[in-house]
């Protein structure tokens, strides 16, 4: 599997467990990173990190506060606290696989990221390499999310990767992704359905 491509960097790592992690970004840095994007960290030692974009929370701090409460505020001091605030903007990762010595793996790292480690968007060329591999192992990492809206994650996340493969020529992944989703909620049937019915705004 070909995992190299364009590096694009979307933040530096605040924490991390080997399940998830958070990343710290400025706000202009804010228009590449989207809601169920397959993400990145380099850990060195031909260890890669995977992760899928659960969450984007923009933090308020006591400016913020001062300035809300006033009648007006001028352009230039709404440019100024969003370009130039000292809180960062924290994108929430879920890990969902890692590439070693040049192989993918859907399962959880041996370790995870450290504190202002790169977090890096993946391309198309990426996406696709990482989700054509093996059996959609890294659905399960998503389906036991339970404090996060499973079914917009899955929206977001499959339309990018069916947009990504269908622009490589490869129309049959995401109907074999459906039909895993199915297989997999078969004994839940109300996720299933809430699933099913989200995955409808893709047609």
């Amino acid at each position: 599997m070909n995992l190299e491509g364009q590096k694009i960097a979307i933040g530096k790592l605040l924490r991390a467990d080997n399940s998830h992690f958070v990343a710290g970004c400025r706000v202009r840095e804010l228009e590449t990173p989207a809601l169920g994007s397959l993400c990145k960290v380099d850990l060195g030692e031909n260890l890669e990190v995977y992760g899928l974009i659960t969450n984007i929370i923009i933090n308020d701090d006591g400016l913020v506060r001062q300035m809300v409460s006033g009648v007006s505020i001028p352009s230039e001091y709404t440019a100024d606290n969003r370009y130039n605030r000292n809180l960062p903007v924290e994108i929430h990762v879920l890990t969902v696989g890692y590439q070693s010595e040049g192989a993918i793996h859907h399962y959880l790292p041996p370790r995870p990221p450290l504190s202002l480690d790169v977090l890096y968007l993946c391309d198309d060329a990426q996406l696709v390499d990482f989700t054509a591999h093996g059996r959609f192992g890294y659905f399960r990492h998503i389906l036991r999310m339970m404090d996060s809206p499973v079914e917009e994650l899955l929206v977001c996340h499959l339309g990018q990767a069916r947009a990504a493969h269908e622009a490589a020529g490869d129309t049959a992944w995401y109907p074999a992704a459906c039909k895993e989703l199915i297989t997999l909620l078969r004994d839940d049937y109300v996720k299933l359905a809430s699933v099913l019915n989200a995955l409808a705004e893709l047609e």
